[in-house]
């Protein structure tokens, strides 16, 4: 069987520009070096290879998850089923933060919330190398991902991963246990879980990708509501901060209205991805 007769067997099965990516990986060839050769006979291995991780492309595995890497801000990051899969909606957050801190040479101090497998800290660390990032996550295995893609993309240095639930607690002598490592920074990243639980239920995407990332509450802004609420209750800490906050795309209002709950003297717009959707709020204390 010929690379071509396999893909025709798929028909109907996956898609086929999924079919192309997955075969080009087994092959370890490009897509476009697979299209080109066609009438290549695959041998018994490549055969044998094919047809497991097709058949778990059918049985709904992600494509991202079999491969085991995702493209991201022109970036390859590795990812497993313990991360969110990259998405490129993402990538207006990531602009934001580097035209910020570009236009703002003093602001080098970032904190990433809820990091996953690291792409807004590591791609934030690569366009901006004197950029300093506390990279924060719930998750130890999501951490691991995350230590491993800035290991690759040479800023472990940049980056700091800490384990907490949302923002980590000051180790600071004399200050309350309850204080918080705010003190220098400039801009807070979050891309929290904010798909509202009976939503995600019904989504395709349930139960293939971790719902600890997913899951935002009854209303999909509940780690929001609690993350504003640390730090309005620690507001003797902080200097002047800007906030980037990626939000599902029916909730561009009611995200702008918590934010002025919680931070009623702050400037808050909101932004547009590139499919017109609401997707970003911006918080200017």
């Amino acid at each position: 069987m010929n690379i071509k007769e396999f893909l025709e067997s798929q028909k109907n099965l996956v898609d086929d520009f999924d079919a192309q990516v997955l075969l080009a990986h087994v092959l370890e060839i490009s897509r476009p070096q697979l299209i080109a050769n066609l009438n290549t006979p695959l041998d018994l291995i490549q055969l044998d290879s094919a047809t497991q991780l097709f058949a778990q492309l059918q049985a709904g595995t992600p494509l991202p998850y079999i491969l085991g890497h995702w493209e991201f801000f022109g970036l390859d990051f590795e990812i497993n089923e313990h991360v969110l899969i990259p998405r490129p909606e993402t990538e207006l957050l990531v602009e934001k933060a580097i035209a910020y801190l570009k236009n703002n040479s003093d602001k080098r101090n970032v904190i990433d919330v809820g990091t996953g497998s690291g792409i807004i800290a590591i791609s934030i660390a690569k366009h901006i190398p004197d950029a300093k990032i506390l990279a924060t996550d719930i998750s130890p295995k999501a951490l691991q991902v995350a230590k491993q893609n800035a290991t690759k993309h040479g800023v472990e240095n940049q980056i700091e991963f800490i384990e907490c639930d949302l923002l980590p607690k000051s180790q600071v002598t004399g200050q309350k246990s309850d204080d918080l490592r705010l003190l220098t920074c400039d801009l807070i990243c979050a891309n929290l879980p904010y798909i509202p639980t009976k939503t995600l239920q019904g989504l395709e995407i349930y139960g293939k990708e971790p719902t600890l990332a997913l899951d935002g509450g009854e209303d999909g802004l509940g780690l929001y509501r609690k993350l504003f609420g640390i730090v309005s209750n620690n507001n003797a800490n902080l200097n002047a901060l800007f906030w980037l906050c990626e939000v599902e795309e029916t909730q561009g209002s009611s995200s702008k209205k918590l934010a002025k709950e919680f931070f009623p003297n702050a400037k808050v717009n909101l932004h547009q991805d590139l499919s017109g959707r609401d997707r970003l709020i911006e918080i200017i204390l």
